[in-house]
């Protein structure tokens, strides 16, 4: 398409005074039109050439008088094809619904300001850029760019529809910003509230402990009057140091009485009526020492002496408390203690003592199922034989074996006659009664008759027992001075004609049948056993020396540990390797105990070395005599759990929740065990 001339700027500024000369008021739009805009004004146009201009430059003056109004004249002005200036005059009728009125003498400064505003709006149209300060060269240029860039045309209906566009996107962008601000002050708001709500200080409080780790219904008033008393020793110290007398007189006056309120109480509820009030004022106090003698450093080092003193306090506590606990263990409870003093008296006194012993054949017999007991507790070894038999498929065929001392022989010989369970047979022997039991045959005799054993146990030259070597205090159990406890070690010489026994402790409860055990081929293991290491834990280097060439050179520190307490015996086995051999001879190089101390379970480890066939871990659980924390779903689904350390069930030290399990098979109806008020 050609270009066409434009008519000069003084010429359309003469047609522009020729309409205000008509005396109408005249909107002058500006705007490119293509042939899809005017139709329906074929008037506007003198030549069919007319449609096809894609630039034309046509200025419209729309003449209002009133809206009211019928026909108004309309003229406009507009460039034909050719490029000439035309002017035409049309009627209001002939135009399309597409055009607005608009009041020029209402809206002349409002249309004014939109089109300034449409124009800021499309900043990228060329056409719409401020051109005066271009040069006259750059003006040239840009007309001719305009004139031969296809671009859209603005009608008025365009340009409102713009402008109502641009109204929508600033209410919406103004709608999100509300939205913003009023999320922004709701998080605001819930900060500050929560903020609000967060103190690690309360008004007359002093406390190291932060809120939100007390618990309301916990002894939270109990710490906070010991923690006050820290702080208060502790700025008395500072006071005394600073010659703040009165400070001072006051500070110890305070936690004083602090612990006077406090007592022996271990909880809220326990404290003195008057207490609250005690830690009120005794914070206001504390609160007073801070602004006069805060130093940091200072503070620091009488806090750091303090802990170094309750640390000192702890270690003693800790000692006088395994003692304690040893001493508890060690010592029988007065209802226990009734007990065998009942059955002996009658034993003697009804005749039972010149009753001779039942069923000789099935002692012997190797067919049966032979279980091995020693002990010299009446009552635990009546739940060890209640629960075997009440959870054996096959009651008649089991046999058990019961050792005891002299002392306890004939309650425990009682105890079986009037108490014998179903059709089962029981053997009770005196460990006295053994005549090849002797010093001269066995070592473990020989050395707990030693006066340096004895020595050892009672400290006759210091009878305390928490001075220097108290760390071993648990090896100084009677028990370990008994020969029922090394008894294990002469199995076949106390049961010549049987193949297998099971042996079993006086502290364990059965809850299966475990006649299962004897068809376990051992691969010619002497031993049968559930082995205890996990990790590092139980294992060889925990229970011997191994500085000591003769251990580090025939055992490995890894080797994994076992229990006694369930152990299945192959005796025909035991005599081939001569284990009671193996032992005597590692007892004898222990004498002066620098390979292992006192006890059957070192020994028992060394003894049956490569000997030890692993039961599956479910025959037997241990820990119920010191660890709390043991699953209970592997408890119940145990054949036999062992309350092996000082914590028995049938002493005040057991763990609770752990008593129900060998508590029900006492049999609490026994006129013995309601006469000695066991419960």
């Amino acid at each position: 398409m050609g270009t066409y001339p434009r008519l000069p700027c003084r010429t359309v500024l003469v047609f522009l005074f020729m309409v205000l000369f008509y005396g109408a008021s005249v909107s002058s739009y500006i705007s490119a039109t293509n042939e899809s805009d005017i139709r329906g004004s074929q008037a506007l146009y003198d030549c069919d050439q007319c449609h096809h201009t894609k630039e034309q430059d046509i200025f419209l003056t729309r003449v209002h008088s009133s809206p009211d109004e019928k026909d108004i004249d309309i003229i406009a002005t507009y460039s034909d094809a050719s490029g000439h200036f035309q002017l035409a005059r049309l009627k209001m009728r002939d135009l399309s619904d597409s055009w607005i009125w608009e009041n020029p003498t209402n809206e002349n400064n409002e249309h004014q300001t939109r089109s300034q505003e449409l124009v800021e709006s499309f900043p990228t149209d060329s056409r719409f850029k401020d051109t005066s300060k271009l040069s006259v060269g750059e003006k040239i240029s840009k007309e001719n760019r305009v004139k031969s860039t296809h671009s859209l045309s603005l009608t008025p209906m365009k340009i409102k529809r713009r402008m109502m566009r641009q109204e929508r996107r600033k209410a919406r962008a103004a709608v999100l910003v509300q939205q913003d601000k009023e999320t922004e002050n709701h998080i605001v708001s819930a900060a500050v509230e929560r903020s609000e709500g967060f103190h690690t200080t309360k008004k007359g409080k002093y406390s190291i402990w932060r809120v939100e780790y007390e618990n309301p219904n916990s002894d939270s008033t109990l710490k906070l009057m010991r923690d006050q008393i820290i702080m208060a020793k502790a700025y008395s110290n500072i006071a005394k140091s600073m010659n703040k007398t009165v400070l001072y007189s006051v500070l110890v006056k305070h936690f004083k009485e602090s612990e006077q309120a406090i007592g022996e109480a271990n909880s809220d509820a326990e404290l003195q009526p008057g207490a609250f009030d005690q830690a009120k004022a005794m914070g206001h106090i504390l609160s007073e020492a801070k602004d006069q003698l805060y130093d940091c450093p200072l503070v620091a080092r009488k806090l750091r002496a303090t802990l170094q003193s309750m640390e000192d306090n702890v270690n003693v506590q800790r000692k006088r408390s395994a003692f304690l606990i040893q001493l508890a263990a060690k010592t029988v409870p007065r209802q226990l203690h009734c007990l065998p003093l009942q059955l002996a008296a009658d034993y003697y006194l009804q005749g039972y003592h010149k009753k001779g012993s039942l069923d000789d054949q099935k002692i012997e017999d190797p067919s049966l199922y032979h279980y091995a007991i020693f002990s010299d507790n009446v009552l635990a070894t009546s739940v060890v034989v209640n629960s075997t038999v009440q959870n054996a498929k096959d009651p008649e065929k089991q046999v058990f074996h019961i050792v005891t001392d002299k002392l306890n022989f004939a309650a425990m010989r009682m105890w079986f006659l009037v108490n014998p369970p179903a059709n089962a047979t029981i053997e009770v022997q005196n460990i006295d009664d053994f005549k090849w039991l002797n010093s001269s045959y066995c070592s473990v005799l020989r050395q707990l008759e030693s006066a340096r054993i004895k020595e050892y146990y009672f400290k006759a030259n210091n009878p305390s027992s928490l001075s220097a070597g108290s760390d071993n205090l648990k090896y100084r159990n009677p028990k370990y001075l008994s020969m029922l406890n090394h008894l294990r070690f002469y199995l076949p010489e106390v049961y010549p004609k049987l193949n297998k026994v099971l042996f079993l402790d006086d502290d364990i409860v059965v809850q299966k049948d475990l006649t299962p055990l004897w068809s376990v081929d051992l691969k010619g293991m002497v031993n049968g056993a559930v082995e205890t290491c996990k990790e590092s834990f139980h294992r060889f280097d925990k229970y011997l020396n191994f500085s000591n060439p003769l251990i580090s050179k025939n055992f490995s520190p890894k080797a994994c540990g076992w229990a006694f307490g369930m152990n299945m015996f192959d005796l025909i086995e035991w005599k081939k390797r001569n284990i009671t051999g193996i032992y005597h001879r590692w007892q004898d190089m222990n004498e002066d105990r620098t390979l292992w101390k006192l006890g059957t379970l070192p020994p028992g480890l060394i003894t049956f070395y490569n000997l030890t066939y692993p039961l599956d871990r479910g025959w037997h659980v241990l820990g119920l005599g010191y660890d709390p924390a043991l699953n209970l779903t592997e408890i119940e689904n145990a054949a036999v759990i062992h309350y092996n350390g000082n914590y028995k069930p049938w002493l005040n030290l057991a763990v609770s929740k752990y008593q129900s399990y060998w508590s029900r098979y006492v049999m609490f109806d026994n006129p013995y065990i309601r006469v000695c008020n066991l419960s």
